[in-house]
């Protein structure tokens, strides 16, 4: 009989549906029935395409036996990160505190008031490397909680003490100027990995925000050692497994330090960060590989992660049928030597395993290989062939839920692509997200939703990356297509950023000030797989200030960029957003109007030109003379009768000019 998650719209949750546990989603009612059953909560947090999720719930959840001592002795919450990341970051925040490391999935044990008092992470149906059985756990927590009431009560209220303690404030909201960023700079050199590109050892998570910095850090300074650090990583990690080199796309991360081995699972939001800065990538030194990456990954988020309502789903899983009815993690992208050679022949196959790094050893698991690309491009017609043959293989499964940060980041990238590599149908496709995003997450007061399945609306409250991430899409449509609503409706969610999420001192929080309270209010600077909510706030309002003139924005920008100041010079690798909203506070940013009548091909030019600046954090207007549509078009006339460019910083601006040789020199000037 299916539990209470069969009525869920979260993917993941609905996986646990059929589940002989009995489940609760997170609600007041499941914590209602554990102070009425006198038994703690057992919380379990994942999200559908994490591998070891899967595990545990086909070792211990579908396991009879378990599940009857679980629903005996606990009530069980099941959460999906992805649709509570307010719940996440708490109790993970409590996890990686108490055991120096966290992941997922993440397992807690609470009082009936919510209070964490016994964590982990993944636990085994048996014991196994010096941990303990999943069993083992629930009995020692249960004996734990019957025997020792007054401990673990105890225990509790410290942890919650613990965390209200750690609350982040700084003296005085201070934007970091010239030297922070050289310090952060530094930090990066520091950390670099000169053997094999990026930062730190294994595992090795593509560093999208720390690059976006690294570039704009190049056309500020002209830094040689940024942009040879931006353009190192790019390449190692498109040359790399983590790189789909047959259907375009990013996996996760790398498990080793060299880029071989991805952990599969391909998710929206680091697509949509690494098309952005591939794009940016070639904006700066007109790469053709990162010109094909970009273009890959964004035809790869447009047709494998497009929903039917015009949304990007979230992820595609890491597992998949292996043809024998058993779910493997990379059996649909990895292969082996005797596979190439099924598809192309002896000689063909041969010369592919070559290019590709397709060993009899294998670089995976069981005599398999990543296809890696360390040297020459590849035969298009090779790759459209094992893509053929890929593509008759059973295909990892989709989480189609809509994450509207998520899809705020995916418009940015795609509507930045398709009107630097002119390709309408891209603009088109972050357009119809867009526009999904207003109808169906923004309610009449702009608050919007976190999620969406199949065009209906969740019911869980969008937090702080939410507002930015789709502010900064809005804002970037706008600068594409010319239409100014893109520019008002991010001016609806930057409003309410600043009238619910801004604490003291130009503190953000994540969750809204009427959001539902946690036993903490989550608030966090530091970028995990995605901008932090708090500095990708910061851009969008710094953007938007610059389109619009507004004190208020930009004021707010600049107080919350005080903890860039504060965090920066210490852990760039950790606040790489911030550091890259600093760059563009420190350049302007520059803001750019674009004027001419409908249809003139000057004027396409001049705008054209104005999207490929490198001027860090540049914002654009177009549109006819006397248009209302931007407010930095107001008395823009023209030159001779044709298109013409202003460009200005802090609201002074230069003469205009009407060619594309004039405007460049203009927006590269120090």
């Amino acid at each position: 009989m299916p539990n209470r998650l069969a009525h869920e719209t979260s993917p993941y949750l609905l996986q646990h549906a059929d589940n002989p546990v009995d489940w609760w989603p997170w609600s007041p009612e499941a914590f209602e029935e554990a102070r009425r059953r006198g038994v703690p909560v057992l919380l379990s947090v994942g999200y559908s395409s994490c591998h070891w999720c899967h595990v545990m719930a086909h070792e211990s959840f579908e396991d009879i036996v378990t599940a009857a001592y679980v629903n005996e002795h606990f009530v069980s919450v099941k959460v999906d990160r992805e649709e509570r990341p307010d719940v996440d970051a708490v109790y993970m925040e409590a996890v990686q505190a108490a055991t120096g490391q966290g992941g997922w999935p993440m397992t807690v044990f609470l009082t009936p008031d919510a209070q964490p008092f016994y964590f982990g992470t993944y636990f085994p149906p048996s014991p196994r490397h010096g941990m303990a059985s999943f069993r083992q756990v629930l009995e020692g927590v249960h004996a734990a909680w019957t025997d020792r009431r007054g401990e673990v009560d105890e225990v509790a209220g410290k942890i919650v003490q613990d965390l209200a303690d750690r609350s982040l404030a700084y003296d005085s909201p201070e934007m970091p100027g010239e030297n922070d960023l050289t310090q952060a700079l530094l930090g990066l050199t520091r950390e670099y990995d000169t053997k094999s590109a990026g930062f730190g050892g294994a595992p090795k998570f593509p560093p999208s925000m720390a690059l976006e910095f690294l570039l704009r850090n190049y056309a500020r300074t002209g830094s040689e050692g940024a942009l040879e650090m931006a353009v190192g990583t790019c390449e190692a990690m498109a040359r790399g497994g983590m790189y789909d080199q047959l259907g375009g796309g990013f996996a996760r991360y790398s498990v080793d330090r060299e880029w071989v081995v991805p952990h599969f699972e391909k998710m929206l939001y680091d697509n949509a960060l690494l098309c952005r800065v591939y794009a940016h990538l070639w904006r700066t030194t007109g790469s053709d590989l990162a010109r094909r990456v970009a273009l890959e990954t964004a035809d790869f988020i447009a047709t494998e992660l497009r929903t039917n309502e015009g949304g990007f789903a979230s992820a595609l899983d890491a597992d998949s049928d292996d043809g024998t009815g058993k779910h493997v993690e990379g059996a649909y992208y990895v292969w082996t030597p005797s596979q190439l050679r099924e598809v192309l022949g002896d000689e063909a196959g041969d010369q592919a395993a070559r290019i590709y790094g397709v060993t009899e050893e294998g670089t995976f698991e069981e005599g398999a290989s990543v296809l890696q690309l360390p040297g020459a491009e590849a035969d298009p017609e090779v790759r459209a062939r094992l893509l053929a043959a890929r593509a008759a293989r059973p295909a990892p499964g989709r989480d189609d839920k809509v994450v509207a940060a998520w899809n705020g980041l995916a418009i940015a990238a795609l509507a930045e692509v398709g009107a630097y590599f002119e390709r309408p149908d891209l603009i088109e496709r972050a357009t119809e997200a867009a526009d999904l995003l207003v109808r169906v997450h923004m309610d009449a007061g702009a608050r919007l939703a976190r999620t969406s399945k199949d065009g209906q609306v969740g019911a869980n409250s969008g937090v702080l990356e939410d507002y930015a991430d789709v502010a900064e899409g809005f804002v970037a449509l706008a600068s594409v297509t010319g239409e100014g609503v893109w520019l008002e409706f991010a001016g609806f969610l930057l409003d309410l950023v600043i009238d619910q999420f801004v604490g003291e001192n130009g503190t953000l929080y994540d969750t809204a000030h009427d959001a539902e309270k946690l036993i903490r209010r989550p608030q966090d600077p530091t970028d995990n797989a995605t901008p932090s909510g708090w500095t990708a706030a910061a851009g969008a309002l710094l953007s938007y200030a610059a389109h619009t003139g507004s004190e208020v924005h930009r004021t707010t920008a600049e107080r919350a960029l005080g903890v860039v100041k504060a965090l920066g010079p210490r852990a760039p690798r950790f606040i790489g957003w911030g550091l890259a909203v600093a760059e563009a506070a420190l350049d302007g940013p520059r803001e750019v109007a674009v004027v001419g009548p409908q249809g003139d091909a000057r004027t396409r030019e001049l705008h054209r030109a104005a999207l490929l600046s490198t001027a860090p954090g540049a914002v654009v207007a177009v549109g006819e003379p006397g248009s209302d549509e931007f407010p930095l078009l107001a008395d823009r006339p023209l030159i001779d009768g044709g298109g013409a460019a202003y460009v200005c910083r802090n609201f002074v601006c230069a003469a205009p000019v009407d060619n594309v040789a004039d405007l460049g020199r203009k927006l590269s000037e120090a």
